[in-house]
């Protein structure tokens, strides 16, 4: 049997470097040698690229995926004996990663890949995009508002009495293109407001402004697949940590949060976040995997918060986790992520290119 090569890229310009070194070893450890060749592609916090040999025992330590041979030719480390991978990975979070980037460079390369396309990469990453699409497809939300950076400076006192007026307090402030609770405020009155705008300002120079959901409980669900698309029952994200929100800190310490899965609410609703959370998949033109997140809150309202096209993919992650409950174990997610790389990368083989 020929072997497919497989190319994983992690690391990046990206707060979630460290992370996506942890999810490159889980995944390259899970990956079947006898049927794949595993390449690794580091990508460090400077941006520069280098590939290190062909994978063939267990990574016992991430720190065993950081490379310094950086290579200017990035397209050539995405070739082996001549030939372009088979299927690339990209193991990477944020701006760069998951924003239609690498996706774009890909598309190019003509490779496939794992995970969401390009306009689909970038419009889960951009809040303000992303919303406006579910709305489209009907789907509940939490009042918000955006702006840009340029209207806060010239309007900001119209700004502020327009959030006033319209969201009522705690309001959450985003900076619309960035992942991983960076750069977040909940803010409980107008002062906390500007210094949050402020505060998000220094990662993106469009800001969204969220009605927050009291006391409501975070739900999750795993999406799977491209034509046909499968989905999980839900699980709930728990914060015991005495944070007010689950921020950056609670997300990525041990300790401050816990899943609950299944989630423990009536089961009668499981099906309605599984619809839900297929139909925020078609409404980014998704591909690959998605986790799709709610707030289910204490009136017994279901509002979609947002999708998160490449979330967490160590063992113990909340996608990977919520597979494992429908009996679907890590390798088998994995392999079946490449199968719709390939199946994907087939469809858009086939289109004409001239009349």
């Amino acid at each position: 049997m020929i072997k497919q090569n497989i190319g994983i890229i992690y690391g990046g310009k990206s707060a979630e470097h460290s992370v996506s070194l942890l999810t490159a070893k889980s995944i390259i450890n899970a990956i079947n040698k006898e049927k794949y060749n595993v390449f690794p592609i580091f990508i460090s916090l400077n941006g520069e690229w280098a590939r290190g040999e062909k994978i063939t025992s267990e990574i016992k330590d991430h720190k065993e995926l950081i490379f310094s041979n950086f290579d200017n030719d990035i397209s050539g480390l995405l070739f082996e004996d001549n030939h372009k991978f088979d299927i690339v990975f990209p193991v990477l979070h944020g701006p760069n990663g998951e924003d239609g980037t690498i996706q774009g460079l890909l598309e190019i390369m003509d490779i496939a890949y794992v995970g969401n396309n390009v306009l689909s990469s970038a419009a889960g990453m951009d809040k303000v995009i992303m919303k406006q699409l579910f709305a489209a497809y009907d789907l509940p939300q939490l009042p918000y508002t955006h702006f840009i950076e340029y209207n806060w400076k010239k309007n900001k006192n119209k700004i502020i009495k327009e959030i006033n007026d319209n969201l009522k307090y705690p309001v959450f402030v985003k900076p619309a293109n960035l992942g991983s609770s960076v750069g977040i405020s909940r803010c409980n009155d107008e002062k906390q407001l500007i210094k949050g705008i402020e505060e998000a300002l220094k990662f993106d120079k469009k800001i969204v402004v969220e009605q927050g959901a009291v006391g409501a409980k975070e739900i999750e669900v795993a999406v799977l697949g491209y034509n046909e698309v499968r989905t999980t029952d839900p699980g709930e994200i728990v914060n015991i940590s005495t944070t007010e929100f689950y921020d950056y800190e609670t997300k990525y310490t041990d300790g401050q949060s816990r899943m609950d899965i299944p989630a423990p609410i009536d089961t009668a609703l499981y099906s309605e976040f599984r619809e839900m959370a297929e139909t925020a998949f078609r409404a980014i033109s998704g591909s690959g995997l998605v986790r799709a997140d709610f707030f289910y809150t204490k009136e017994g309202k279901i509002f979609i918060n947002e999708v998160n096209t490449m979330p967490g993919f160590t063992p113990f992650s909340m996608f990977p986790s919520l597979w494992a409950n429908m009996n679907v174990t890590y390798p088998e997610i994995i392999e079946e992520l490449f199968d719709l790389a390939l199946e994907r990368y087939e469809d858009r083989k086939n289109l004409l290119t001239e009349e």
